[in-house]
């Protein structure tokens, strides 16, 4: 059933520009604009939405901020390249062969980008609630905490906390201040605890404070947050990670197969 545009204004309680940036986002992010296509004209804008040409140039700016599109005085508004990415989750449990560099930096290559990982810190920590549960911890246990950020071509892509039960990281490279080569996943392998199963719950939230500098979002859109749980074969829990990416670049894809 169409819901009556009078309707939908009485109860869409945001300017007309941000409306229009919405629109033309998810045509953006659904590949009906795909990379390097230019966006309707300004003209084609005003009569699409019944808009004012300052209302249709608000909305476009929103979306120059987001790194969504490219503007050039003279030029249509295109759609910038690599904007609209895809993870695939499941490959970050692949352990890397011995030697050979981290499976989510590899994909990233596949597609043309450059992408490397920030270690911003290691360290000794009480965890969330959520993580506290998912590790079946004690509510005074501490946690190892290791803080990174991905960037994609030199921008930040996601900010990825890892915890780990204290028993199982101490000791151990987990608890270095520098990278694994591999990952972490060849390593708790190499440690005993090879990951066999995770479990991912996702959420869409507004971005904390930390979330929204470390990503460099031009605004309060929102993240797109995934706490993954990895578990041994025996079922024990030996990793917590969440996970922060911008909501309106990435989208995550799931492969099933019927049980």
């Amino acid at each position: 059933m169409t819901v009556p545009k009078a309707e939908q204004d009485a109860h869409d309680r945001r300017s007309l520009h941000e409306r229009i940036a919405a629109d033309l986002r998810d045509d953006i992010m659904s590949g009906e604009l795909p990379a390097g296509s230019s966006l309707p004209s300004t003209a084609q804008l005003r009569i699409r939405f019944d808009a004012s040409n300052a209302t249709v140039q608000k909305a476009l700016q929103l979306l120059k901020d987001e790194g969504l599109v490219i503007g050039r005085a003279g030029a249509a508004v295109t759609v910038r390249e690599h904007r609209r990415r895809t993870i695939r989750p499941a490959g970050s449990l692949t352990p890397a062969a011995t030697g050979q560099t981290y499976p989510w930096l590899t994909e990233a290559a596949k597609h043309g980008a450059t992408a490397h990982i920030d270690l911003l810190g290691v360290t000794e920590t009480r965890p969330p609630t959520d993580v506290r549960t998912a590790l079946g911890l004690p509510e005074e246990a501490a946690v190892l905490l290791r803080s990174q950020l991905v960037l994609i071509d030199d921008e930040p892509a996601e900010l990825v906390k890892s915890y780990y039960p204290l028993e199982i990281a101490r000791g151990t490279p987990l608890a270095d201040r520098r990278r694994i080569k591999g990952g972490t996943p060849a390593l708790l392998a190499e440690l005993g605890h090879r990951p066999h199963r995770s479990v991912d719950r996702v959420s869409a939230r507004v971005p904390t404070q930390e979330q929204f500098q470390a990503l460099r979002l031009p605004s309060s859109l929102p993240v797109l947050c995934t706490l993954r749980v990895v578990y041994t074969e025996a079922g024990r829990p030996v990793e917590a990670t969440a996970m922060a990416k911008a909501g309106h670049l990435y989208e995550l894809q799931y492969e099933f197969t019927p049980e």
